[in-house]
């Protein structure tokens, strides 16, 4: 097994990730508390959430899983309290919750805008400006959003997600200029098309692979621990200089 990186920065350091029970998710909350992070994820997924927190109990800090749909900004903002009194300031955020739900054009409604956006853009910035006062009394800290390679591809029938992935590098470059004097970084971690089993249930089809076989420069199989490597990198203080940047692990896609 190939050795990785491990961070000492990362040890005790207190990170909440959103939609932390599957998926790309699941695994990011694996990976830091790896680390030695103090780790809370917040997801609707009851059964998942509560399954994976039971399978780190040995870890040095085993996870803490908090139900909350975050459309629900407050109901968001409880769960974020919850971690804090547990675990203290938050030091990393990981905006990682999505819904890539195909909706073609003829069939969205003003409803489904306002619900693909709150699902894929509006908890990211809720969530920012929550933990900013933890950060800057912290002296700092890292908030990574996640963004999509989607619309960079140009991808059709899903108008309402591409819109909000590309919203979000606009959101992390604002936020990157407001929360620098307080030494806090914001970076959008941009995924290509990552096989996690939703995706390869769902979508990933023999059209799908030949397209990632065209379209990726490395023709392998872009898995979520490929992102969680990249997301340990951005949190950690080995990064301390990059902030208001994408980081694309696509294979070569874009």
């Amino acid at each position: 097994m190939t050795p990785f990186a491990s961070y000492p920065s990362l040890i005790d350091r207190n990170v909440f990730i959103t939609g932390g029970a599957t998926g790309i998710g699941a695994c990011f909350v694996k990976q830091f508390v790896a680390q030695g992070a103090r780790v809370g994820f917040v997801d609707i997924d009851l059964a998942s959430g509560f399954a994976l927190a039971r399978s780190l109990t040995d870890a040095r800090h085993a996870p803490q899983f908090l139900q909350a749909d975050l459309t629900d900004i407050a109901a968001l903002e409880s769960a974020m309290a919850q971690f804090r009194k547990q675990a203290g300031p938050i030091k990393t955020l990981i905006n990682n919750a999505a819904n890539d739900l195909r909706c073609p054009i003829e069939e969205t409604t003003p409803e489904s805008w306002d619900a693909g956006m709150a699902v894929n853009l509006k908890h990211q910035f809720f969530a920012a400006r929550n933990v900013a006062q933890d950060m800057q009394k912290s002296g700092g800290g890292s908030i990574i959003n996640l963004g999509s390679v989607s619309w960079k591809l140009k991808q059709g029938g899903m108008p309402v997600y591409t819109t909000a992935k590309a919203a979000v590098q606009g959101l992390t470059r604002s936020l990157a200029r407001d929360f620098g004097p307080f030494n806090i970084r914001v970076n959008t971690l941009v995924p290509g098309w990552v096989m996690t089993e939703k995706q390869v249930r769902l979508w990933v089809d023999d059209a799908a692979r030949e397209a990632i076989a065209r379209g990726q420069c490395i023709n392998q199989p872009l898995m979520a621990e490929d992102l969680a490597r990249m997301a340990l990198f951005l949190a950690a203080d080995d990064s301390a200089m990059c902030t208001a940047q994408d980081f694309v692990v696509d294979g070569g896609w874009t």
